[in-house]
């Protein structure tokens, strides 16, 4: 790694979109580009799990690559999911999906470009990579918050965000969205964090 290397903690430099408090608040994010595998399916489902496999090889491989080319050093940004519903536009319901990493400034097309054809080039290596894009996505005004606990228990707090937008005179307008601050891999699932947002229209 070059000594001249940078580093930057990007969640710590986004904090308002990385980090939420268990009250709701109205927040207002700004467009970002994500590298994206879209699926179907539960979170426990094997199609999610390799999509996932997918999205952080191809992030630490344009990670590396970032810090050789562009001379900064960053921690990869955390496991974000779009959950839609077939004809409405929150909620998990049918568990169609949309997996992303979020992909900080110094990755441009051309880093991402390169760590996906490094990624494909190994002989044993996720199977969605090959479905893998490179998003923008604008999600402007939103309400959301954090939730700590098993993934499966979070309704009643979606159903309070959801009544916190009620109150608050707007309406959902978007995607229900979900990024997991840390792995149910490491974590125990009374100890999960979890950012839920609601984009919404006033």
């Amino acid at each position: 790694m070059p000594s001249t290397a940078k580093k930057i903690d990007y969640k710590r430099e986004l904090k308002t979109l990385y980090s939420a408090r268990k009250q709701p608040a109205l927040i207002d994010v700004p467009p970002l580009d994500y590298l994206v595998i879209e699926g179907a399916g539960g979170p426990y489902c094997e199609e999610y799990r390799d999509a996932v496999a997918a999205l952080f090889a191809v992030s630490y491989k344009a990670k590396f690559l970032a810090r050789d080319l562009a001379g900064i050093d960053f921690g990869v940004m955390p496991l974000e999911t779009l959950w839609h519903t077939e004809g409405e536009t929150t909620g998990k319901g049918s568990w169609r999906w949309s997996a992303m990493i979020m992909q900080p400034e110094p990755v441009d097309k051309d880093i991402l470009n390169r760590a996906l054809e490094a990624v494909l080039a190994k002989k044993e290596r996720p199977a969605a990579v090959d479905t893998a894009v490179y998003q923008r996505l604008d999600e402007g005004r939103a309400a959301q918050l954090l939730y700590v606990g098993p993934y499966d228990e979070e309704d009643p707090v979606i159903d309070g965000l959801h009544a916190f937008i009620e109150e608050s005179g707007a309406k959902p307008d978007g995607v229900h969205h979900e990024i997991y601050l840390n792995s149910p891999d490491r974590t125990a699932p009374e100890k999960l964090k979890t950012v839920i947002r609601q984009p919404v229209q006033l």
